[in-house]
Protein backbone atom coordinates (compact mmCIF):
# COMPACT_ATOMS: atom_id res chain seq x y z
CA UNK A 1 0.00 0.00 0.00
CA UNK A 2 2.90 2.40 0.78
CA UNK A 3 6.11 3.33 -0.98
CA UNK A 4 9.26 4.96 0.36
CA UNK A 5 11.85 6.92 -1.61
CA UNK A 6 15.21 7.89 -0.18
CA UNK A 7 17.17 10.12 -2.58
CA UNK A 8 19.75 8.16 -4.56
CA UNK A 9 18.24 4.79 -3.66
CA UNK A 10 15.71 2.45 -5.21
CA UNK A 11 12.04 2.79 -4.35
CA UNK A 12 11.11 0.55 -1.42
CA UNK A 13 7.76 -1.07 -0.76
CA UNK A 14 9.14 -3.37 1.95
CA UNK A 15 7.16 -2.57 5.07
CA UNK A 16 7.04 -4.67 8.23
CA UNK A 17 3.58 -4.92 9.77
CA UNK A 18 3.92 -4.54 13.55
CA UNK A 19 0.20 -4.39 14.33
CA UNK A 20 -3.05 -4.50 12.33
CA UNK A 21 -2.85 -0.72 11.73
CA UNK A 22 0.92 -0.01 11.87
CA UNK A 23 3.80 -0.62 9.51
CA UNK A 24 7.48 0.32 9.68
CA UNK A 25 10.41 0.45 7.28
CA UNK A 26 14.11 0.73 8.10
CA UNK A 27 16.44 3.31 6.54
CA UNK A 28 20.08 2.34 6.68
CA UNK A 29 22.76 5.04 6.80
CA UNK A 30 20.11 7.69 7.55
CA UNK A 31 22.75 10.23 8.62
CA UNK A 32 23.42 10.75 4.90
CA UNK A 33 19.72 11.36 4.12
CA UNK A 34 18.09 14.79 3.97
CA UNK A 35 14.60 14.01 2.67
CA UNK A 36 12.31 11.03 2.29
CA UNK A 37 9.15 10.64 0.21
CA UNK A 38 6.24 8.53 1.43
CA UNK A 39 3.41 7.73 -0.97
CA UNK A 40 0.43 5.51 -1.56
CA UNK A 41 1.20 3.04 -4.33
CA UNK A 42 -2.35 3.25 -5.67
CA UNK A 43 -3.06 -0.44 -5.28
CA UNK A 44 -5.09 0.00 -2.07
CA UNK A 45 -6.64 3.29 -0.92
CA UNK A 46 -7.27 4.18 2.70
CA UNK A 47 -10.71 3.12 3.96
CA UNK A 48 -13.22 6.00 4.06
CA UNK A 49 -12.48 8.39 6.91
CA UNK A 50 -9.01 6.97 7.50
CA UNK A 51 -5.50 8.28 6.85
CA UNK A 52 -1.91 7.62 7.82
CA UNK A 53 0.17 9.43 10.43
CA UNK A 54 3.82 9.26 9.30
CA UNK A 55 6.44 9.00 12.06
CA UNK A 56 10.23 8.89 12.07
CA UNK A 57 12.65 7.54 14.66
CA UNK A 58 16.43 7.82 14.90
CA UNK A 59 18.13 4.89 16.65
CA UNK A 60 18.76 5.74 20.30
CA UNK A 61 21.95 4.87 22.24
CA UNK A 62 19.89 2.92 24.79
CA UNK A 63 18.14 0.95 22.04
CA UNK A 64 14.81 2.70 22.66
CA UNK A 65 12.57 4.51 20.21
CA UNK A 66 11.62 8.20 20.12
CA UNK A 67 9.07 8.77 17.37
CA UNK A 68 8.61 12.15 15.72
CA UNK A 69 5.48 12.98 13.72
CA UNK A 70 6.39 14.06 10.18
CA UNK A 71 2.90 14.59 8.80
CA UNK A 72 -0.02 12.73 7.28
CA UNK A 73 -1.20 10.98 4.15
CA UNK A 74 -4.75 10.39 2.98
CA UNK A 75 -6.59 9.59 -0.24
CA UNK A 76 -6.66 13.30 -1.16
CA UNK A 77 -2.96 13.76 -0.29
CA UNK A 78 -1.40 10.47 -1.41
CA UNK A 79 2.24 11.56 -1.16
CA UNK A 80 4.49 13.87 0.83
CA UNK A 81 8.13 14.89 1.02
CA UNK A 82 9.59 15.13 4.51
CA UNK A 83 12.87 16.63 5.69
CA UNK A 84 14.50 14.40 8.31
CA UNK A 85 18.01 15.86 8.48
CA UNK A 86 17.13 18.44 11.14
CA UNK A 87 15.22 16.08 13.41
CA UNK A 88 18.16 14.31 15.00
CA UNK A 89 19.19 17.18 17.24
CA UNK A 90 15.67 18.42 17.98
CA UNK A 91 14.42 16.87 21.22
CA UNK A 92 11.40 19.21 21.32
CA UNK A 93 9.85 17.38 18.37
CA UNK A 94 9.63 13.99 20.05
CA UNK A 95 6.11 12.62 20.31
CA UNK A 96 5.18 9.98 22.79
CA UNK A 97 3.46 7.19 20.90
CA UNK A 98 3.04 3.52 21.63
CA UNK A 99 1.74 2.84 18.12
CA UNK A 100 4.73 0.80 17.09
CA UNK A 101 4.98 -1.29 20.23
CA UNK A 102 7.75 -2.74 22.36
CA UNK A 103 8.89 -5.07 19.58
CA UNK A 104 10.60 -2.11 17.91
CA UNK A 105 13.35 -1.94 20.55
CA UNK A 106 17.04 -2.43 19.73
CA UNK A 107 16.94 -1.30 16.09
CA UNK A 108 20.24 -0.01 14.74
CA UNK A 109 18.76 1.82 11.73
CA UNK A 110 16.44 4.78 11.54
CA UNK A 111 12.77 3.85 11.17
CA UNK A 112 9.76 5.27 9.35
CA UNK A 113 6.39 4.25 10.71
CA UNK A 114 2.86 4.74 9.40
CA UNK A 115 -0.07 4.45 11.75
CA UNK A 116 -3.46 4.11 10.03
CA UNK A 117 -5.96 6.09 12.08
CA UNK A 118 -9.23 7.99 11.70
CA UNK A 119 -8.70 11.32 9.92
CA UNK A 120 -10.31 13.21 12.81
CA UNK A 121 -7.52 11.95 15.09
CA UNK A 122 -4.55 12.69 12.84
CA UNK A 123 -5.61 16.00 11.28
CA UNK A 124 -5.34 17.80 14.61
CA UNK A 125 -1.81 16.61 15.35
CA UNK A 126 1.13 18.98 14.90
CA UNK A 127 4.08 17.63 12.92
CA UNK A 128 7.62 18.13 14.18
CA UNK A 129 9.12 21.49 13.27
CA UNK A 130 11.06 21.82 10.02
CA UNK A 131 9.91 18.51 8.51
CA UNK A 132 7.79 19.77 5.63
CA UNK A 133 9.87 20.14 2.53
CA UNK A 134 7.40 22.46 0.87
CA UNK A 135 8.12 24.59 -2.16
CA UNK A 136 6.70 27.62 -0.34
CA UNK A 137 9.35 27.52 2.40
CA UNK A 138 12.06 27.07 -0.22
CA UNK A 139 10.74 30.04 -2.16
CA UNK A 140 10.46 32.10 1.03
CA UNK A 141 14.06 31.32 1.88
CA UNK A 142 15.17 32.21 -1.65
CA UNK A 143 13.09 35.42 -1.63
CA UNK A 144 14.49 36.55 1.70
CA UNK A 145 18.08 35.84 0.67
CA UNK A 146 17.58 37.59 -2.68
CA UNK A 147 16.10 40.70 -1.10
CA UNK A 148 18.79 40.76 1.58
CA UNK A 149 21.48 40.46 -1.09
CA UNK A 150 19.96 43.30 -3.15
CA UNK A 151 19.68 45.49 -0.07
CA UNK A 152 23.28 44.82 1.01
CA UNK A 153 24.63 45.33 -2.50
CA UNK A 154 22.72 48.58 -3.04
CA UNK A 155 23.55 50.00 0.36
CA UNK A 156 27.27 49.44 -0.29
CA UNK A 157 27.00 52.26 -2.86
CA UNK A 158 25.47 54.73 -0.38
CA UNK A 159 26.99 58.21 -0.64
CA UNK A 160 26.59 61.39 1.38
CA UNK A 161 24.78 64.49 0.11
CA UNK A 162 28.07 66.21 -0.71
CA UNK A 163 29.26 63.26 -2.78
CA UNK A 164 25.98 63.26 -4.73
CA UNK A 165 26.63 66.82 -5.95
CA UNK A 166 30.07 65.76 -7.18
CA UNK A 167 28.44 63.04 -9.34
CA UNK A 168 25.98 65.21 -11.21
CA UNK A 169 25.63 62.75 -14.10
CA UNK A 170 24.16 59.95 -11.93
CA UNK A 171 20.66 59.42 -10.56
CA UNK A 172 20.34 58.62 -6.85
CA UNK A 173 17.58 56.91 -4.92
CA UNK A 174 17.19 57.82 -1.25
CA UNK A 175 18.49 55.07 1.02
CA UNK A 176 15.26 55.30 3.08
CA UNK A 177 13.27 54.33 -0.05
CA UNK A 178 15.30 51.12 -0.42
CA UNK A 179 14.91 50.41 3.32
CA UNK A 180 11.13 50.87 3.06
CA UNK A 181 10.91 48.56 0.02
CA UNK A 182 12.96 45.91 1.84
CA UNK A 183 10.70 46.06 4.92
CA UNK A 184 7.52 45.90 2.80
CA UNK A 185 8.81 42.95 0.77
CA UNK A 186 9.75 41.00 3.93
CA UNK A 187 6.35 41.72 5.51
CA UNK A 188 4.43 40.66 2.39
CA UNK A 189 6.54 37.52 1.99
CA UNK A 190 5.82 36.51 5.60
CA UNK A 191 2.10 37.16 5.16
CA UNK A 192 1.73 35.48 1.75
CA UNK A 193 4.74 33.75 0.14
CA UNK A 194 2.99 33.80 -3.24
CA UNK A 195 2.09 37.50 -3.28
CA UNK A 196 4.40 38.08 -6.24
CA UNK A 197 2.15 35.90 -8.46
CA UNK A 198 -0.80 38.27 -8.12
Amino acid sequence: MFGLIVAGRLVSTNWEQVSPTNVVAEISDADAVNHIVIFLTGSIPFPDGMGGAVYFSWPQPDGGQSWQLLGTLNNNKPSAIFRISRLKSSEENINVTNSFGAMMQNRTNAMVGISVEPLVNIEGQTPAAMTEAAKVSTFMEFGQKMVENLFNFSSSFAVSGGEMRARSGETFVPFSCLQQWYNNFERRLQHDPNFWRK
